[in-house]
């Protein structure tokens, strides 16, 4: 996988991208990344990259040419590059456009910064996204966060195949209670099925808490979420226990 940044300050993005899980696939190929300064796209001796907004206004405006010209120069080398404006205005990112950008092979992400970018950049563009309901001093923890959660379904990037398979999200819902040693820390005692050995029914008390948890905290959720038979007697007792209808 491929990723090309165009921002206005590649620095941000250097110990994010040389740690960790990700630093660990930067190293043995499984991605790359690459920072482009929107900056040495732009015109004149300054290179600047910004102006006041047409019709006035507070703050200033991106410039088109800069970017449009990053852009440009990456499809020239691959036409098949896909183009993503990380923006506020974006659809919100969930796991299944996380599924879905993982099976490409190029993704080229923007990151807006100031009050926003001249509007003739999505021309440019295939999809907007955004991270969340609330507003970035610009877009590049964005494009880090986009970066995270593609690459970790690289095939290798984790480690083994279906490590990400039980993750928050991955099957609709979120994930079950994890715990490690020790056993009992100030009487706060593992739950003794984990400790039952019982391979089969610990999986089934793990689906139960998932379960348990999303209904809890994300019942949202469970309207899209795959759920078999036995799910939804789980749910049914689970409500019922509650003394909710």
């Amino acid at each position: 996988m491929i990723f090309d940044i165009l921002t206005l300050f590649p620095e941000m993005f250097h110990s994010p991208l040389e740690h960790s899980i990700l630093g660990k696939a930067r190293k043995e190929g499984l991605i790359k990344v690459n920072l482009i300064n929107i900056r040495d796209h732009a015109e004149g001796r300054h290179r600047v990259t910004d102006d006041y907004p047409y019709g006035g206004g507070k703050g200033m405006i991106m410039k088109a040419e800069p970017i449009i010209k990053g852009v440009q120069a990456i499809m020239s080398e691959d036409p098949g590059a896909w183009v993503i404006l990380m923006t506020p205005q974006g659809t919100p990112l969930k796991q299944e456009a996380v599924k879905r950008l993982a099976q490409l092979s190029h993704l080229v992400l923007i990151c807006g910064r100031y009050e926003g970018i001249d509007e003739r950049v999505r021309d440019f563009v295939n999809e907007e996204i955004c991270i969340g309901d609330y507003v970035l001093t610009g877009g590049e923890p964005a494009a880090v966060v986009l970066v995270d959660a593609v690459s970790r379904l690289i095939p290798g990037v984790l480690g083994h195949e279906g490590a990400a398979e039980d993750d928050s999200f991955s099957q609709g819902l979120l994930e079950y209670p994890q715990f490690t040693r020790p056993r009992d820390f100030e009487g706060r005692r593992v739950p003794e099925m984990l400790l039952s050995g019982d391979h089969q029914a610990i999986e089934r008390w793990r689906r139960r808490e998932a379960l348990r948890r999303t209904w809890e905290r994300r019942p949202d959720l469970l309207v899209k979420a795959k759920l078999s038979k036995e799910d939804l007697e789980i749910l049914e007792e689970l409500k019922g226990a509650s003394g909710s209808g």
